[in-house]
């Protein structure tokens, strides 16, 4: 695991979105599951849709900062934006993102 000490502003910024937005995610597909299988929840699934839909605009603006400061190629880019509407990947995107994006800022800093 990367020291967070060592990461800079923006990928920091990225992992802790990263987390708000795939964890929300899950909760957005709990309640998705309630309200189409057991007919319960609508009004808590369309509040906790809106919370996502502003937390991945809030990550989207992570991610984009990340892009101008950091340079990533065009996949991870297409990764890091489809971590946000994939249950799961958020998870794993970042992990690896973060690995790639910290050895590069880090050898850039050198």
């Amino acid at each position: 695991m990367t020291d967070m000490k060592s990461l800079p502003t923006s990928l920091k910024l990225y992992r802790y979105m990263s987390f708000a937005v795939g964890v929300m995610l899950l909760i957005f597909c709990v309640f998705i599951i309630l309200r189409h299988g057991f007919g319960v929840g609508a009004k808590a699934e369309m509040v906790v849709a809106q919370i996502h839909g502003l937390l991945y605009m809030i990550y989207l603006a992570t991610v984009l900062n990340v892009w101008l400061k950091l340079r990533p190629t065009f996949g991870k880019i297409v990764g890091m934006i489809c971590a946000g509407f994939v249950p799961f990947l958020a998870f794993f995107v970042e992990h690896a993102t973060i690995a790639s994006l910290a050895a590069t800022a880090s050898a850039n800093d050198k």
